[in-house]
């Protein structure tokens, strides 16, 4: 079965660092983008980053420079580590997989997720979250 498990969020202060883990499980990483979504109550889920084992890579306008996504493939496993946070990235934060490229007998269809913003619904599959929350 598909497992996401999201882990490392805590409180940190204004301007601290934390790192978000993504450990992925049962389906093949590679064929797999992981992004990162996070969201506030009565808000919708918002795109934060994006990885993909292509090496693409796509931040949202209010984490660029501050966010960085990563990954060890080998443990099937991707990290957001958050620099200089804001009260404002306070969330629950998610990571997901949405699948990323198709094989077929004499084709591969690459649907490039992580080339910009995309919808939730282009991820199949999610973790449970973990709650991010920054003091000032």
């Amino acid at each position: 079965d598909v497992q996401l498990q999201a882990s490392g969020g805590g409180l940190v202060q204004a301007g601290g660092s934390l790192t978000l883990s993504c450990a992925a499980s049962g389906f093949t990483f590679a064929d797999y983008a992981i992004g990162w979504f996070r969201q506030v109550p009565g808000k919708e889920r918002e795109g934060v980053s994006c990885f993909s084992v292509t090496s693409s890579t796509w931040y949202a306008d209010s984490v660029k420079g501050r966010f960085t996504i990563s990954s060890d493939v080998d443990k099937n496993t991707v990290y957001l580590q958050m620099n200089n946070v804001k009260p404002e990235d306070t969330a629950v934060y998610y990571c997901a997989a949405g699948r990323d490229t198709v094989r077929t007998d004499n084709q591969v269809f690459l649907f490039d997720l992580c080339g910009g913003p995309r919808d939730t619904h282009e991820y199949q599959y999610w973790g449970q979250g973990t709650q991010v929350t920054v003091s000032s």
